[in-house]
């Protein structure tokens, strides 16, 4: 009786810039993780107010999601960790220019860095490939960030757990489609584009 081999870890679009040595792998690496970040912070600013709730529509889950599929979960964990500290610190680099820890938003950002390592591991089972599997890593992806998300606002904003799905969910469903729909053609694209893509 024989056990089949795991399969092997595909490469992330990250992985296409290579590097000769060690010591430019790793300014490589910093150099992704923090433009990671920095990506996640300006998309952030793209925000419009949700009335009812205390959570705008942003730029911000999608740049978070793009990042981690794009670099892995390793980098991609380490480039929303990097975004977080730097807003709970007091950079303004949350939605609309916010910053600091009492957020009743806080608790999506910090999902965000959970899910940003969740789509990083699909990405390198090639869940960046094709269309319905990008498709699901960003369901799958935007799942983790409401379910560290809602439940935050409900404590932080003293709200039921009913009220908060209401005020920090419900409203923010058509924008999540539209955005997998947007990664569903830029990540399949963009493998394509480099002669690697997937069925």
């Amino acid at each position: 009786m024989s056990i089949a081999a795991p399969a092997r870890p595909q490469p992330v679009l990250a992985d296409l810039l290579t590097a000769s040595t060690a010591t430019r792998a790793r300014l490589r690496d910093a150099a992704l993780v923090l433009g990671g970040a920095a990506l996640t912070a300006v998309a952030a600013q793209i925000a419009v107010p949700v009335p009812g709730s205390p959570v705008p529509v942003t730029g911000q889950t999608f740049a978070a999601l793009l990042v981690g599929t794009a670099l892995g979960a390793r980098r991609g964990m380490l480039s929303l960790l990097v975004y977080a500290v730097a807003g709970v610190a007091g950079a303004p680099v949350f939605a609309g220019g916010a910053h600091g820890a009492l957020m009743p938003s806080l608790g999506y950002v910090l999902g965000m860095v959970l899910a940003s390592a969740l789509v990083g591991a699909l990405a390198r089972r090639g869940a960046d490939r094709g269309v319905w599997r990008t498709a699901g890593a960003m369901v799958a992806g935007e799942a983790v960030i409401y379910a560290v998300g809602v439940p935050y606002l409900a404590v932080a904003a003293h709200l039921s757990l009913g009220q908060a799905v209401a005020a920090g969910l419900v409203p923010f469903l058509l924008g999540d489609a539209l955005k997998a729909a947007l990664a569903m053609g830029v990540l399949p694209t963009a493998w394509k584009l480099v002669g690697r893509g997937g069925r």
